[in-house]
């Protein structure tokens, strides 16, 4: 039975909390199953509640590219790099083996993020699982001395030098997909995809993607060397990639598609406003031009839309801008962050809600006449993006 009274992120968290969630709700998409009863976890461990248990499974990527992963997938970025305060490392570890627990098999880690000790972190939580999940993991980004330089680096050498260094981080004998995080401008496209299907032909790599490249780049290496995944930003207040031919690209070519930040860095769960402090040592967010005060203020219309949208559906508007994207394609699979387990339970309990075209539909519509205030990255971060 709906909620009559609907339900707001904050309100969702504390019953989460206090109370389990037990929602009940219209039939599941893609066969996902929720139970909220006591079971034994994954992980062997007895007596665990596994409040949102999904089963549901996508698959990224077609042909012998083909790389079948759970509908929701879980970006660790946050537990260590640019979202300001965060657990300390068994907290986080004990969340994701939660993720593990309730059926969540993509994971989504970088050299870069850190640099290094989100690796570290995936590495020492993810390893006892790594034959039913997988860890996926980014290069590019020049790192030296553990320091981040700016630059993008995807040299042959550099793309195998990161390769083994990610495999002992992550204590993995094969990487299961391998991103090159931000397009190098000077080393072809074809000499990264082909030193990539090097290693996969070695053992080292099993498939491989890319982050923020255009279409063209993206059929230039998927020539020489099929391509699984690509990844970007996408979400309710950025749609770039309609626009310009990317998940098009990716239907015709039967790439999967893989949406970072699919709540816009939290923004689209409610709980940031104008007042928000980031952390000025560790949250990006401060540098974004869509995440300064004047910027939020507007942008609030947008999280009002949602709030009214979820609430004649029993959904927090996290679970709406989460749902928003599910429906949009069967291959695309979000891979939203998180640092506690109430949010964990809200995402993957996005799953549970099988809406009709009208009723997304009815959504954009309503959002069409509220413009997005602020850009996404600011100028020098724009520039690292491919297209």
């Amino acid at each position: 039975m709906e909620e009559k009274q609907g339900i707001s992120r904050r309100s969702f968290l504390k019953r989460a909390a206090t109370a389990g969630v037990a929602l009940t709700v219209s039939p599941v998409i893609d066969r996902v199953m929720a139970s909220s009863h006591s079971q034994t976890s994954r992980s062997g461990n007895p007596g665990t509640t596994l409040n949102a248990d999904i089963s549901a499974r996508r698959t990224l990527g077609s042909g012998t590219a083909a790389l079948e992963v759970s509908a929701l997938g879980f970006g660790i970025m946050g537990m260590t790099y640019n979202r300001s305060q965060h657990p300390d490392k068994k907290a986080c570890i004990r969340l994701l083996h939660e993720a593990v627990d309730r059926g969540v098999t993509l994971f989504d880690t970088a050299i870069v993020y850190g640099p290094l000790t989100n690796e570290l972190l995936a590495g020492k939580a993810l390893a006892p699982f790594k034959e039913r999940i997988h860890v996926t993991t980014k290069f590019g980004h020049e790192i030296i001395d553990g320091k981040a330089t700016g630059r993008q680096d995807s040299r042959p050498e550099t793309i195998r030098r990161y390769c083994e260094e990610s495999l002992r981080r992550l204590r993995l004998d094969v990487l299961p997909l391998f991103y090159q995080h931000r397009f190098d401008p000077n080393t072809p496209v074809e000499e990264v995809a082909g030193t990539v299907a090097d290693l996969i032909r070695e053992g080292k790599v099993l498939h491989w993607g890319m982050c923020e490249v255009s279409p063209e780049t993206i059929r230039r290496a998927h020539a020489v060397c099929p391509l699984t995944a690509i990844q970007s930003e996408y979400h309710l207040m950025h749609r770039l990639v309609e626009e310009n031919g990317v998940l098009d690209t990716c239907r015709e070519l039967g790439i999967g598609f893989v949406p970072y930040s699919p709540i816009n860095r939290g923004f689209l769960g409610g709980g940031i406003n104008e007042y928000t402090q980031f952390d000025p040592n560790n949250d990006n967010r401060q540098t974004l031009p869509r995440f300064q005060p004047d910027a939020i203020r507007a942008n609030t219309r947008i999280i009002a839309v949602l709030q009214a949208f979820g609430r004649e559906r029993g959904m927090t508007s996290a679970q709406a801008a989460l749902g928003w994207l599910l429906h949009r394609a069967p291959w695309i699979v979000p891979i939203p962050g998180t640092t506690k387990l109430s949010h964990l339970e809200e995402n993957l309990r996005s799953l549970n809600f099988s809406l009709s075209d009208p009723d997304w539909d009815s959504l954009e519509k309503s959002l069409q006449t509220i413009p997005v205030v602020g850009e996404r990255y600011s100028a020098d971060q724009q520039k690292q993006v491919g297209f």
